[in-house]
């Protein structure tokens, strides 16, 4: 009986758990802006950005109040940021019923700068995620948010701006019938070899080059700048964190002189090497969308004109390129890893 109870309770616990995720997911079903107000002791959290503690607030949304655990979270944005990149802790028995249910602990990406740079910054990393949702449902979605946040440590400073949260791994897991993989180390053979030829195309896409397969040093699992999953066998690579890509083009994005390049808009291939009808796969599905890409772009709330027209005419240079499809796959052959 022991055996059998074991199962009984652990049968129950997986039960609950597809049940809370599955609740979750409707924060991130809409497109809508959701407009949040975040009030607590910002002044004291970004003084003391370095040490990681977590302090009250209360999240304020759709008429719904909810208290919450706020920390700084980040390495390259928490020391370049003159706001940081924040992470949100929900406490499940607070959130039933309500557009927070079933969250836990969602990532908050901020404004790092100030004035509409920082903004137009926000908008265009939101795109990038919207992005790649068009090119594979194994990728972490986003909510945009307008939010206003209430500083306590002082009455008169008060920031409205663009934020978004970024769906959990394990929301994303439930969602696509996938588990989280924490590997320290893979090998090309491991994955679904047509998602990786999308990814590195889609990396490219936006000349986003501060991604590896390979954990840095001080990560102690695969990979950088992006979360593993296993689905029917294989893994799957999914990015984050598009800041330094040449899409946003942030004051403060500089690439790696190892790479050769000069700027973050110059676009770089650094992707494994894939078998050329995999990768010629991929290229043909991203070309396909090339409408829905831009539309993302234009239909992005908030995004001034000039902004948008910059992000256009930027990817609309990979899609002439990618139109001589011989000639960028070989491009892409002579550089892979």
């Amino acid at each position: 009986m022991p055996g059998t109870w074991s199962v009984i309770v652990g049968s129950a616990f997986v039960l609950l758990l597809v049940a809370a995720n599955a609740r979750a997911s409707s924060l991130f079903d809409s497109s809508a802006v959701l407009q949040v107000r975040l009030t607590g002791p910002l002044r004291q959290l970004i003084e003391q950005k370095y040490d990681r503690e977590e302090m009250q607030f209360v999240l304020h949304a759709e008429g719904e109040h909810y208290t919450i655990a706020v920390r700084t979270r980040g390495n390259s944005r928490l020391r370049k940021c003159n706001f940081p990149p924040l992470r949100l802790a929900f406490n499940a028995a607070n959130t039933a019923g309500g557009l927070f249910e079933g969250q836990g602990k969602l990532k908050l990406v901020t404004h790092c700068l100030p004035g509409v740079s920082g903004r137009m910054n926000v908008l265009k990393e939101y795109t990038a995620y919207r992005i790649f949702n068009l090119l594979s449902d194994v990728g972490y979605r986003v909510r945009l948010l307008k939010i206003n946040y209430d500083d306590t440590d002082d009455e008169h400073k008060d920031i409205t701006t663009n934020a978004f949260l970024i769906e959990s791994d394990e929301e994303l897991a439930a969602r696509t019938g996938a588990t989280i993989a924490r590997v320290p180390q893979v090998r090309r053979t491991d994955f679904d070899q047509l998602h990786l030829a999308v990814v590195f195309i889609f990396q490219y896409l936006i000349a986003n080059t501060d991604y590896s397969l390979v954990a840095s040093a001080a990560e102690d699992k695969c990979c950088h700048n992006g979360d593993l999953f296993e689905r029917d066998g294989r893994l799957y690579y999914v990015p984050f964190d598009f800041d330094l890509s040449g899409l946003v083009n942030a004051r403060y994005a500089k690439p790696d002189p190892a790479l050769g390049i000069s700027k973050v808009t110059s676009r770089r291939y650094r992707g494994y090497c894939v078998d050329p009808g995999t990768m010629s796969s991929a290229l043909k599905k991203i070309n396909t969308l090339e409408a829905e890409i831009l539309d993302i772009v234009s239909g992005t709330p908030g995004m001034v004109e000039k902004g948008a027209d910059e992000v256009r005419q930027f990817l609309g240079r990979f899609f002439k390129e990618a139109n001589d499809e011989g000639r960028l796959l070989g491009r892409f052959a002579k550089a892979c890893i």
